[in-house]
């Protein structure tokens, strides 16, 4: 098993404790039920004790054990389902425990959606972060009936790409942005309109309308360009003769590019 520096058991420690701005925070008594659903062993209930001194001590014990104790932690850090409806605690975690390994040689990554510890190269192009969505679909789709419909889309994705379904996530995402889109060239008022009906107009044309009406930023129309051509992998074929599967970074970069478009929309929003 691999032994990992004292100061990356403190920072393990920090993290788990949560007392950063960001972070989950665990009270006392939640830090041996975190260990547990770590899949710990034998783990005593906490004795009252500052809370980073225990657990810290506690890390360094099972490491000395060599019973892989650590990386259980780590795997729990970076587990989703350790922040429900917690999304932002999950960010701010994660981002800081893939800086805390790097210096370890180790990275956090996903397969099926669960958290597996992998070798990490410091001269490997690192994977940009993800933009995350900064605002609600109410704040861009005043149609209650719609707003559901996208949010479920947007859940409905999340779930795909967690359990590695990574093309049904793209085109989850691909749908999901038509139809805000189309919504908005129904509702907004447009220096440059339409031609034609929003329904009839083909998803190229309608990322092009938005960015023309300044409705989405250049960067969000480059990217929205990318995801309606990975979308069209939907079709076998057409996968086929572009020799490419949908994988993780695909799905990651779907989900950078429709985010950045609701972030747009919203920030354009006339109401």
């Amino acid at each position: 098993m691999d032994n990992f520096d004292d100061s990356t058991l403190e920072e393990l420690a920090a993290m788990i404790c949560g007392d950063e701005p960001g972070m989950k925070r665990r009270a006392g008594w939640e830090l041996a039920p975190f260990l547990r659903r770590a899949g710990w062993q034998d783990v005593p209930d906490h004795d009252g004790s500052p809370r980073h001194r225990w657990i810290y001590t506690i890390l360094r014990e099972r490491q000395e054990d060599q019973a892989g104790d650590t990386e259980l932690v780590i795997l729990r850090l970076a587990d989703r389902r350790e922040y429900q409806q917690q999304l932002a605690d999950y960010d701010a975690v994660i981002q800081r425990l893939q800086e805390v390994l790097a210096l370890e040689g180790r990275r956090v990554d996903y397969r099926k959606g669960n958290p597996v510890l992998v070798e990490y190269d410091p001269d490997e192009t690192p994977r940009p972060q993800r933009v995350e969505l900064k605002v609600a679909i109410t704040d861009i789709v005043s149609d209650p009936d719609l707003a559901r419909a996208v949010q479920l889309r947007l859940d409905e994705a999340r779930i795909c790409q967690e359990h590695g379904a990574y093309t049904s996530a793209v085109i989850m995402l691909g749908s999901l942005l038509e139809g805000v889109l189309v919504h908005a060239a129904d509702v907004r008022p447009a220096t440059v309109p339409l031609t034609r009906s929003a329904r009839d107009t083909r998803l190229q044309e309608l990322i092009q309308h938005a960015h023309t009406n300044q409705w989405i930023d250049q960067d969000a129309k480059m990217a929205s360009d990318l995801l309606r051509t990975y979308r069209n992998l939907v079709h076998p074929l057409a996968e086929k003769r572009a020799k490419h599967s949908a994988d993780f970074d695909t799905a990651d970069l779907c989900w950078s590019t429709v985010n950045a478009v609701l972030n747009d929309l919203a920030a354009s929003n006339p109401h």
